[in-house]
Parts: C-alpha cells; structure tokens; sequence
C-alpha cells in the first residue's frame, strides 16, 4: 500500500543500555511534509510480554549489534498503532510509503566515534537484519533519498537524542513475515563531528514491548537513571525582552520549541512570543526582524534554507496567534554564520540552533 508519508509517534520512554524509565509523558509526532533520515541501536535483551487478558505473544525483539560503543538517548513506544514507513525517496506526490501495524519501538544511540562513515555505520546494521530475515525494501543516501524534503517528511525523535546532518544521512527500510504477521524495520543513520547517530524503528509483533529488561553489567554511559528521570529541563525564563530590544539588544527565544523532523512551531504558549507581541503592539512605529540560526552540520543552503523556514513559522504564530501586522515582522536565517557556542561540542551545538529577534527600523 503506497501513499504520501504520514505518520504518529507514541508515548515516551527513555532507554539506557539494559535500563528501561517509564516517563510516563504522551508526546505527539510531528504532520510529516516530505521526508529525510539516520540511525543506530545497541545490545538490549527484551523478555517476552503479555499484554492484557487477549496474552497477545510478542516475537523476540531485533536486538542490533553496533560498530562502536554506543549509548541509547530516547525511545518512543506504543502497544498498537499504525505507522506509514518510506519505502520511497521523495517525488512530486511526496514520499512513497507503506502501512505497518503492530507495536512501535522508535529508539535513538548516539555512537562514540569520530572515525566512521555513515556507510560503515549502516553496513554491519544492514548484515544483521538480513541475517534475520528481513528484506530490504528500499535503502538510500542524503540527496538520493530527497534531501531535506526526506528528512523532515521523516518522524524522529527530537534532538539532541537523533541527530541528522543535511548532508550527510541514509535510510533504510526491510520487511519480514513473522510468526503472528508482518514486520517491519527502519534505521536512519548519520552524524555529528564526533559521534554517530542511529534511530530504529520497529513495526509489528517483534517491536511488542516487554514489562522490563536483563539486567546489565556494563557501566551507563549517560549520566545515572536518576537523574535523567527526575532532571526534567527547567523551562526557560523570559528576560525583560522589552527594555533589551528598545536598547538595540538582540534577543533569543528560548522557550521555543519545534517537533522532531519539522520547520514548524509547536503549538502551545510561549512566554517570548506573548512579551514580543505585547511589546509589538505597544509599539506599532518599531518593526523587528525573526532571525533562524543553525549549528554547523550539512551545507550553508541547507542550514539557511532550514533558519529560515523556522524564523518564518515564528513570524506566522504572531501574525496569526496575537494578530500583529505584517509589516512590523520579518523572518530572515542566517544557517550557521553567527554561533553564539562552540560547534565542537554537541551541547555547544544545540545552543547554536535558535531563533532570535532583533529591532529593525523605527518609523
């Protein structure tokens, strides 16, 4: 069954090596536009689940061997859904895909390697999944895939857990007939300077999830299950927005926050966009100007091309949500000319991407 990429991400978890927190919290996938991809998993032993009074067995889940140490960042699962997995690069009628039913297990690893290719990242992922019986029903690398257009057509996990280089990405999607119906596996694989990145999806009875994992006697290598359970992000406070901008001060919308794979502004309220626009309206002879910023992976074009299409996303939720004029607000990015951190660091990175507002003209 073949039709333009749609598809829903479930509930969330957060897995770490054998160790499996319940967060809880429903997140909600991203509309996807038109596609692009990366991936990776590391060694996680699932017992067999049985979910409610209709015992549904689950087949053994895939487990992936990696080439290099690797730490798992996030995972997002759902007892039963319906999912639309590209098994097509992306055309004029978007990207082609088809429907799998079942359990997800989305999962994201972050690989401790500076040395490895995308290509030799997904070579031995690719030999174990034939290994196990799948076929592959459509593989692709960055532009062959469609670019940006595949990539943000594609559901990932937010960054910092998935992270995706413009330029350098592949997919991968494979099918198998298992014991209780069809199965289904996705990787996209890419990386920073220094690390990889793996995302995992499973489709079907293999993905069932299981109430807990095998022990494990390796040392984590993220900080300890505690803290990533209870160290939720504190929300970003608003500074006085008002008297920086009539300073000249550029200012950073923190508390921004845009979907996995996606351009667009999250809905919700946010606290910079509310004293923007209430400086905005007090103020109707000044106009100010959205400025979209990147970090430094994939090419100038396409890290200015996505500045831009954030800052214009914000621009639209004032018009639209706070009703200010037009002409007091212009959305322009910059891709990744103007860091305010290092690059070479993946926290230095995310700091990089952001949307900041700056005064433009008095009339």
């Amino acid at each position: 069954m073949m039709a333009p990429a749609r598809s829903m991400l479930p509930t969330g978890w957060l897995l770490w090596d054998t160790i499996t927190i319940d967060r809880s919290e429903p997140q909600k996938r991203p509309e996807q536009v038109k596609t692009k991809a990366p991936l990776f998993r590391s060694v996680i032993g699932l017992a067999a689940a049985m979910l409610g009074a209709s015992a549904i067995h689950a087949a053994p889940t895939l487990d992936l061997h990696f080439p290099a140490p690797s730490e798992a960042t996030g995972s997002q699962r759902e007892a039963m859904t319906s999912f639309r997995m590209a098994v097509g690069p992306f055309g004029a009628d978007g990207i082609p895909t088809t429907l799998a039913e079942g359990a997800l297990d989305q999962s994201a690893y972050r690989l401790q390697t500076a040395d490895l290719s995308t290509l030799e990242l997904l070579q031995p992922l690719r030999a174990q999944i034939k290994r196990a019986g799948f076929e592959v029903l459509f593989e692709c690398e960055t532009e062959g895939c469609g670019g940006y257009d595949f990539r943000y057509g594609t559901a990932l996990l937010p960054e910092p857990d998935m992270h995706v280089d413009l330029g350098d990405f592949r997919y991968l999607a494979a099918k198998r007939i298992g014991p209780h119906g069809d199965e289904y596996i996705s990787l996209v694989v890419s990386r920073s300077q220094d690390n990889g990145f793996v995302q995992v999806t499973q489709v079907g009875q293999l993905a069932q999830p299981a109430p807990r994992f095998t022990a494990s006697t390796k040392t984590p290598l993220a900080a300890p299950a505690d803290q990533q359970a209870l160290s939720l992000p504190a929300k970003p406070v608003v500074s006085d927005l008002a008297g920086l901008l009539a300073q000249g001060q550029p200012q950073v919308l923190e508390d921004l926050v845009f979907p996995s794979g996606s351009a667009d502004l999250a809905e919700g309220d946010y606290a910079s966009l509310q004293a923007l626009a209430d400086w905005l309206k007090a103020n109707p002879d000044q106009s100010v100007t959205l400025v979209g910023h990147t970090d430094n992976d994939g090419s100038l074009a396409g890290n200015i091309a996505v500045s831009k299409k954030r800052a214009a996303s914000v621009r639209q939720a004032l018009l639209a949500r706070y009703d200010i004029p037009a002409d007091q607000v212009q959305a322009e990015g910059v891709g990744y000319l103007a860091p305010r951190d290092s690059n070479l660091t993946d926290e230095g990175r995310q700091k990089n991407r952001r949307v900041e507002v700056m005064l433009t003209s008095t009339k």
